[in-house]
Formats: C-alpha cells, structure tokens, sequence
C-alpha cells in the first residue's frame, strides 16, 4: 500500500510504467489495480529453476534518479512514485519464486517418499498386531513363537522407519532451506503435489543424523520412535517373564 502522498493517479500511472518498461523483469505480464486500490503484478509462471530476481538499480537512469526536491517537487514525487512501484513488482516477483523454487525442490527429493510411507506403515501395524496378541490367551499356548514373531516385526519396522527417514530427511533439508517462503510445508508439499504428506512423520532437519535423543524430545524421527517402542516392549517382556516365572 503507498500513502496518501504516494497514491497514483491514472494519469500518472502511463508515465511511471513508461518509465519503468526498461527495468521490469521479463516476465511481467501484467500491472494492474489490485485489492484495496494497491497494485497488482502478474508474471508468467515459475518454475523455481530460473535465477532468483534481483532488482536492477536506476541510478543511472536519466528518468528515475535521484532528484532533489527542492529543485523540481513534481519530479521528485513521480520519481518516488515509480520506484515504489519498482520496489513492490520485484518483492511479489521474489516472492513466488521463492515459493516456487521450495516446490520444484520437494519434487526433486520426494521421490519413493509416498511408497516408503506405506511400507512403513504397514510394518508398524503389523509390530503393534504381534505385540498385542502376546497379551492374549491364545499367545500362551505357542508363547515361544508369537515372541519370535514380535522380534521379526519390530526388526521389519525398524528398518522401514530407516528407510522412510532417510528421504524424510533430505524432505527436513529442503523444508530449511525454504524457511523464507511464504509456503508453510504442508502446503508446498501439497502443489509439488504430495496431498498426501500430511499423513507423513518429517522431523526438523537437526534432528536427523544423531546418535542420542532427550527423552523430552517429542518429535524424532521414526528410526527413534520404533526404538523407544521396542525397548518398551523388550521391557515390558521382561517383567512379564519375571512376575510369571517363565523366565
């Protein structure tokens, strides 16, 4: 929004953007009015591999340099004027770059991410069905067995939840590289088209690669949430084997 002193007035407007037509970026398509009597910019669409905008300066330009006010107001005001408009067209320009550079990014890095997500899936479901039967009659008849069938599941599960993380964490990477874009990562992940991300476990990107975790620490990657389960269970097996006397 410009104030009062800046606002543009349709006659004006011609001569700005005549003034500004060497200094606009290529893809401008369009400047119009837009909501709440400010200005409005349209550009053909980004892929986010182009190279950044970067606003060209006008000091040497005879029609927008530096004029002082004392020796021409007018001037001096459409010269401001057009620079604004010069400010607001490159910071809209920079602003969906951004967000489409964190797209074409996520497509990049994604890749076998949905597939890994429901193997993943998968063997948890089946780690907490083998955990659970253990708890019923019918696992005390062949309880040898249904032990070793916990075992496998929680090896299956845990080295899903490695697998997953591994592409969860180049997806943490990009989502910090991008952490100015206007997209928050849901969204991104939505338009590089992933709706389905929402269901995914994407820790922050410090907390992959490390050996320790706090136990206050909430939202580790899954590699260490199945290992806190197993130790739960491996636990829990214990003092079962312990208070029964089968161990």
């Amino acid at each position: 929004m410009f104030s009062n002193s800046h606002k543009i007035t349709p006659d004006e407007m011609p001569e700005i953007l005549d003034r500004l037509q060497p200094h606009f970026p290529p893809y401008l398509t369009k400047v119009g009015r837009g909501e709440f009597g400010g200005l409005d910019f349209e550009f053909e669409p980004f892929t986010g591999r182009e190279a950044e905008s970067v606003q060209p300066s006008t000091h040497h330009d005879a029609r927008l340099s530096y004029v002082y006010k004392d020796d021409d107001p007018a001037e001096r005001l459409i010269r401001e004027k057009a620079l604004r408009v010069l400010d607001r067209c490159f910071e809209r320009a920079q602003q969906q770059w951004r967000d489409a550079a964190y797209v074409a990014d996520l497509r990049d890095v994604v890749q076998d991410a949905p597939a890994l997500w429901v193997f993943y899936s998968r063997d948890v479901e089946a780690l907490d069905a083998a955990c659970a039967y253990l708890r019923t009659p019918e696992a005390a008849a062949e309880w040898p067995s249904a032990v070793s069938r916990l075992v496998d599941a929680q090896s299956r599960a845990a080295a899903a939840a490695a697998a997953f993380d591994e592409r969860a964490q180049h997806i943490a990477d990009a989502h910090d590289r991008h952490v100015y874009a206007d997209l928050g990562p849901v969204e991104a992940l939505k338009r590089a088209g992933f709706p389905e991300a929402t269901n995914w476990h994407i820790a922050d990107a410090s907390c992959y690669g490390r050996r320790q975790y706090s136990d206050w620490e909430t939202h580790p990657p899954l590699t260490e949430q199945i290992r806190r389960l197993v130790e739960q269970q491996d636990n829990h097996l214990t003092k079962v084997r312990r208070l029964s006397g089968t161990g």
